[in-house]
């Protein structure tokens, strides 16, 4: 089994989103969304995801400056 347990989810797509975490939630993960790249940053800062979901085209922030920026990290996950 794999020791992947809580999910982040950043996708601006209000439908593309619900329906994501429904079918990974029946899987048994733990889902976390963001609507945004800055609340995304700000979740996967708090939370420490084990995995990432990243819209490319977001609001406040796109999903590859969101990468940038955590893998500038000490100890970056992803």
């Amino acid at each position: 089994m794999s020791n992947i347990r809580n999910i982040l989810i950043v996708e601006d797509d209000p439908e593309a989103s619900r329906m994501l975490a429904e079918y990974l939630s029946l899987e048994g993960y733990t889902i976390h969304r963001a609507e945004d790249g800055l609340s995304g940053l700000e979740q996967a800062y708090s939370l420490q995801p084990d995995l990432l979901i990243l819209d490319i085209m977001l609001p406040e922030m796109d999903g590859l400056t969101l990468l940038r920026r955590l893998r500038k990290r000490p100890t970056p996950r992803y």
